[in-house]
């Protein structure tokens, strides 16, 4: 990865850089409100009031109508709680990979690449690349788990999704349940740990199942299945590939995905 954005990042005119200003002159000729919307999301604000805020204090009407824009046009999408319970903590995130990693660190770059210090941006890639994966990560194995549902995860798992509260605590990665929004049964829940030095552990376990117990709203009558998700590289002639390998204490299946 590393050999590659350095690279893009000495040249202003780079696809790297240019595509992601392209999409949205494309998308947003004239609506600059959501354009401010969508970059305040980019940079990681996730909530009602944290995105008006950093959109410039806007006002909740027009905040409303900037992210009712978004996700019609599927900029954006509108996450929910995935549980027993209805919630109106609502998440809102960049929907393209490709967008997301540009509105977080390309475009805020542009300016010093193009004042030839590509470098610069590069070090900030580096430096919050851990915590910007971490996050990046999790909707993209919702959605291969989700491919995954009629083989691999309990019966009666018709939906993927997470669960947080107001303040994250808890925050759950893993919610597999028998519908969406509110859910009459839930199926499963589960930890992404992406662990570079080490495997999924016995500690690891026992810290998930103390907060699934912990927080009374989603303690279940009986134990739920309790899924890890972890990337294993793998080595292939001269690719490298990444697998995310999940453990159930049921069951257990793999899911592909190129590094």
């Amino acid at each position: 990865m590393n050999a590659s954005i350095s690279s893009a990042l000495r040249h202003p005119t780079s696809a790297l850089l240019v595509s992601g200003e392209r999409t949205l002159a494309a998308e947003f000729p004239t609506e600059a409100q959501a354009r401010t919307v969508l970059g305040a999301i980019g940079h990681g604000e996730r909530t009602f009031t944290l995105i008006g805020r950093a959109a410039g204090d806007l006002h909740p009407g027009s905040l409303t109508r900037s992210l009712q824009l978004l996700t019609g046009r599927r900029m954006v999408d509108a996450d929910l709680p995935l549980s027993t319970r209805p919630s109106r903590e609502t998440r809102y995130r960049i929907e393209d990979p490709y967008l997301r990693f540009w509105l977080s660190f390309i475009g805020p770059g542009i300016p010093t690449v193009e004042r030839g210090r590509g470098d610069r941006v590069l070090e900030t890639i580096r430096a919050h690349w851990t915590t910007w994966r971490g996050r990046a990560v999790e909707p993209v194995v919702r959605e291969a788990l989700w491919r995954l549902i009629d083989d691999h995860l309990p019966a009666g798992t018709q939906t993927i999704g997470g669960y947080w509260t107001r303040t994250n605590d808890p925050e759950i990665d893993i919610v597999g349940a028998d519908r969406s929004p509110i859910a009459k049964r839930v199926t499963a829940v589960g930890s992404i740990k992406w662990l570079e030095n080490k495997p999924f552990d016995q500690r690891d376990l026992a810290r998930g199942w103390a907060l699934w117990a912990r927080h009374q709203k989603m303690r279940p009558r009986r134990p739920w299945p309790l899924a890890a998700l972890e990337p294993v590289t793998v080595v292939v002639g001269h690719q490298v590939w990444t697998r995310i390998v999940s453990r159930f204490m049921v069951s257990s299946f793999r899911v592909g995905v190129r590094s």
